[in-house]
């Protein structure tokens, strides 16, 4: 038996075509979502990033800008810039690019970000909200696995999800996602001992650690959904966290490297974009 894989290129394509109907409704009402991407440096992988947010932003018929501001930009300015998008009302949606240069404190610039316009979910008031259950903006990445889950009609409620991971991007809100959706959860980490005990008690395994080939087909029980966040480089190539040709024999679906959970990152990114406007244009 051989998994069915969960193609994230195809479904982020079906989504971004019913945001560009939502897109073009709302601007009908007059409401036009506009989000703002700052970078600062012009770290090429960076930069490729945010490009491709600005040209999904301008498909699905959004407005879309991209502020390059200089490597050297002292915090001070970042912080008066980002006070500035806070208080346009045509800005709806404020993306700050990750990592930033060694002179700024990332917390701060995160905080400073008006909650209402975090459309990357990462503000505490927003990480707060999602801990409570509460309607908040969710991180892009989780919230695409989440998508990714329903869209494939493998139910979630009582599984047992093991997530390999525990960063604030992905792993700790992806875990406290599920666990929203009456999901079982245990986070492993680099400090995990006897990894392979966990990962094959998992229905749903999430593997979010930025190591190449960490989990193989021998690590994962018979019939497991396999999602995996990883972008490694290896010769060359870009590969996942998992080894797919041998998981893909015993998972019963299983998300590719790449054209698995890329895709839906941005998607989601715009998805809480519109989202924004909806919810600036009703207070």
């Amino acid at each position: 038996m051989s998994a069915e894989i969960i193609y994230g290129k195809q479904l982020a394509e079906e989504l971004r075509q019913e945001m560009k109907e939502e897109v073009t409704e709302l601007s009908k009402q007059g409401i036009h979502p506009k989000l703002v991407v700052v970078i600062l440096g012009e770290d090429p992988a960076s930069m490729s990033y945010v490009k491709g947010k600005q040209r999904a932003s301008e498909k699905v018929g959004m407005d879309s800008e991209l502020m390059e501001l200089s490597e050297e930009t002292p915090e001070s300015e970042l912080l008066t810039i980002i006070n500035q998008l806070n208080n346009d009302e045509t800005v709806h949606g404020i993306l700050v690019q990750l990592p930033l240069p060694k002179q700024i404190d990332e917390q701060k610039v995160i905080e400073a970000i008006d909650p209402s316009k975090d459309v990357d979910g990462f503000h505490p008031s927003n990480a707060g909200r999602l801990m409570t259950g509460q309607e908040t903006f969710y991180p892009c990445t989780p919230y695409g696995i989440l998508v990714m889950l329903k869209r494939a009609h493998i139910d979630i409620e009582g599984k047992h999800v093991v997530i390999i991971g525990r960063s604030n991007l992905v792993g700790k809100p992806v875990g406290q996602l599920l666990l929203n959706e009456h999901a079982t959860v245990t986070h492993c980490h680099s400090r995990t001992k006897n990894l392979r005990e966990h990962t094959k008690r998992a229905d749903i395994l999430i593997v979010a650690a930025g190591k190449a080939d960490l989990v193989t087909g021998e690590d994962i029980s018979e019939g497991a959904v396999v999602i995996d966040v990883g972008v490694n480089r290896v010769d060359g190539k870009l590969t996942g966290d998992v080894d797919f040709e041998s998981a893909k024999e015993k998972a019963s679906h299983i998300t590719p490297v790449p054209k698995g959970v890329g895709p839906m990152t941005i998607t989601m990114l715009l998805h809480n974009t519109i989202k924004a406007a909806k919810w600036i244009h009703q207070k």
